[in-house]
């Protein structure tokens, strides 16, 4: 049962900026049209890759397995900062779910899938993971324990170098 709910770590970037390039598209969509019952898939979708990475994510595994690979070499990014993105996407997509949907608060609503369509974009378009930064602060305060992610927390180590002042 862990393997199911565990997360891949490295994972592609290349895959996750896919991701969240429809996530971004869907957003957008969902905006321009009211089409607010588009939030429950992406809500969905949040939720299962926070919980199982691509495992029960339709597009996690199509970004992972099908269009990743054909974007060129796999640029690995480590896993916990993503799992902490997606988290955070599940928790602002189901809150706009909750209050647009059974709450009937549209503007609510609204305003968070606005910050999909900023956050989704800047990752997909730009390649900054606002959840990722978000997590680099909470390890450097020391809120996330170092061990939570050592490729995070040792630069050298995702390299595959050593420091340029290390002893021989």
């Amino acid at each position: 049962m862990g393997q199911v709910f565990s997360f891949p770590n490295p994972i592609n970037e290349k895959a996750a900026r896919t991701v969240a390039f429809v996530v971004m598209i869907a957003a957008i969509v969902a905006l321009a049209t009211g089409w607010q019952w588009l939030l429950i898939p992406i809500a969905y979708g949040f939720i299962a890759r926070a919980a199982a990475g691509p495992t029960f994510s339709p597009l996690g595994r199509l970004a992972m397995d099908v269009i990743g690979p054909r974007l060129g070499e796999k640029r690995p990014t480590p896993g916990p900062p993503k799992r902490f993105a997606q988290a955070i996407g599940a928790v602002v997509t189901t809150a706009a779910a909750i209050g647009g949907l059974a709450l009937g608060w549209t503007a609510f609503a609204n305003v968070l899938l606005g910050l999909m369509v900023v956050f989704a974009g800047l990752e997909s378009l730009a390649g900054i993971c606002v959840g990722c930064k978000m997590f680099a602060i909470l390890m450097r305060l020391g809120v996330i324990p170092p061990e939570t992610c050592e490729a995070c927390n040792n630069i050298w180590a995702r390299t595959g170098t050593t420091p340029p002042n290390a002893a021989a």
